[in-house]
């Protein structure tokens, strides 16, 4: 079995243009953080072994800087060019096949990049993914890393953790 992969939204952006230099809200910023904390506490996980990649996008970058925050044991923070919002996800699935699957690997990313290809990876079907809120993160878990190959062990929410 593969580790688990982590597919998360960054959190609430403040609106405005250039799109790519969006940056956190203060209610990104705390959903994330809820987030992060929520991740620190996981003993089912692997953490000390976690790859962390984000898209070049500033606020995949602040959400992803936050996550590491609160992990100690998480250092690096690796930039992904084909996970920005309007990348396919087919894109993701090719360079998820060439990466190693025995860590667990966190993709902080965006709408509508993190719902098709949580779709494409447990239904073979980009078309049909979830919603994902902001800094919601998915759990897949399987046998390998490709379409249609994973299951969606959970989705949870910044609000859920904080009931």
């Amino acid at each position: 079995m593969a580790s688990p992969l982590l597919i998360m939204r960054h959190g609430e952006a403040l609106s405005g243009f250039p799109d790519h230099q969006r940056r956190l809200s203060d209610s990104g910023r705390r959903e994330v953080s809820i987030m992060g904390a929520w991740l620190s506490a996981r003993e089912d996980l692997e953490l000390t072994k976690l790859r962390v990649v984000a898209s070049p996008y500033a606020r995949a970058q602040q959400t992803a800087a936050l996550v590491v925050e609160a992990l100690p044991s998480v250092v690096d923070i690796d930039t992904l060019d084909i996970i920005t919002p309007d990348d396919v996800p087919e894109a993701v699935v090719e360079w998820l096949l060439g990466e190693a699957d025995d860590v667990p690997l966190l993709i902080v990313s965006h709408m509508p990049l993190v719902a098709a290809l949580t779709g494409l990876l447990v239904e073979g079907r980009s078309d049909y993914g979830v919603g994902f809120a902001t800094a919601a993160i998915a759990e897949l878990t399987g046998e390998v890393r490709a379409s249609g190959c994973l299951s969606l062990r959970r989705l949870t929410t910044p609000a859920e953790v904080e009931s």
